[in-house]
């Protein structure tokens, strides 16, 4: 008895259709499957992100006329030269130390937040976590500022408090205090630090607590083990192995803080920061060269940032 087999074709036949024939050639070539899903997002970071930059780049080489006021098309460096003027200078100066000061802040509030949810937190406790720091994202960046505007104003809930807890002297203390000090902690670079390190931490924590999660325990137990005590423990075990997710925080924190020029709009002094300089000489002074060399100082910063960190072997774990 003899059993006939009905053969069918290796390859499939190629179907009528325009939209058949273009499937069957992503099928076919996995390369142009792969130029679809990646094309689009490759030419917007390729024209619109980094082709933005270029022509701010190009921007900062011109000049302002300083009868007429118009821009001058011709290639110079007076522009940047500008930035070394003392005005400036103070900007790029401020603002750098605020976002130093906030990094270094938001490392030393997150990393007990962080530790404990890696180590200790499991279960409804981590789930509690996780939405404890990620609620603060879900509502509004200006709603949140405005909000600390009002918490730290003179009339506000924080100075209420301290008034009935009997610490309104050391309120008053502090605010004494020369350059960082005010009126009230909403018109001071006290409240505008706070702000900073409220609206940035979970940028920090989240990274923080993802790269101590893949310390093994059995290292640190390992380290007391050999006679460790807790800080030694903490200095060379723990600190190396996490130090990927401190610099990956610390981008966030720094580089938001460095472009920030809300916060300082709506909680501070009227002292200037780099975002509120670009932001003022693009608009209202109309000197978008300057603006384009001032936007430029902070794209260099994070640049020397980033080879500093990979010259230490920060990002040998990422």
């Amino acid at each position: 008895m003899s059993v006939q087999l009905a053969t069918q074709p290796a390859i499939l036949e190629r179907r009528p259709g325009l939209l058949a024939r273009f499937s069957d050639t992503l099928w076919r070539r996995p390369s142009v499957l792969l130029l679809v899903l990646l094309g689009p997002p490759v030419a917007w970071l390729g024209i619109i992100y980094l082709g933005s930059l270029l022509a701010l780049l190009v921007q900062s080489f011109f000049s302002i006329d300083e009868f007429s006021g118009m821009i001058q098309y011709e290639w110079t460096l007076k522009t940047y030269g500008e930035l070394l003027n003392p005005v400036n200078l103070d900007i790029i100066a401020r603002t750098v130390l605020m976002a130093a000061v906030v990094t270094i802040a938001a490392v030393l509030v997150a990393f007990p937040v962080a530790f404990f949810a890696a180590r200790y937190a499991s279960g409804r406790w981590k789930a509690v976590f996780y939405l404890g720091v990620m609620l603060p994202l879900w509502s509004s960046y200006l709603v949140k500022v405005y909000a600390w505007k009002l918490i730290l104003a003179k009339e506000g809930i924080l100075t209420w408090g301290l008034s009935k807890l009997g610490l309104m002297p050391l309120l008053d203390l502090v605010l004494a205090i020369p350059v960082i000090g005010g009126n009230s902690l909403s018109v001071s670079y006290i409240g505008t630090f706070l702000v900073f390190l409220y609206v940035w931490l979970p940028f920090m924590i989240l990274p923080m607590q993802a790269a101590m999660e893949r310390v093994p325990v059995s290292l640190l137990e390992a380290s007391a083990d050999q006679g460790a005590d807790p800080s030694q423990t903490l200095r060379h075990v723990l600190l190396p192995l996490a130090l990927p997710g401190i610099v990956a925080g610390s981008l966030f924190t720094f580089s938001l803080t460095l472009g920030d020029y809300i916060i300082p709009q709506i909680v501070g002094s009227s002292r200037l920061f780099l975002g509120q300089a670009v932001y003022a000489h693009q608009g209202t002074a109309g000197n978008i060269p300057l603006a384009a060399a001032l936007t430029v100082v902070p794209v260099v910063i994070m640049g020397f940032y980033l080879w500093g960190a990979k010259r230490v072997g920060a990002f040998d774990a990422l």
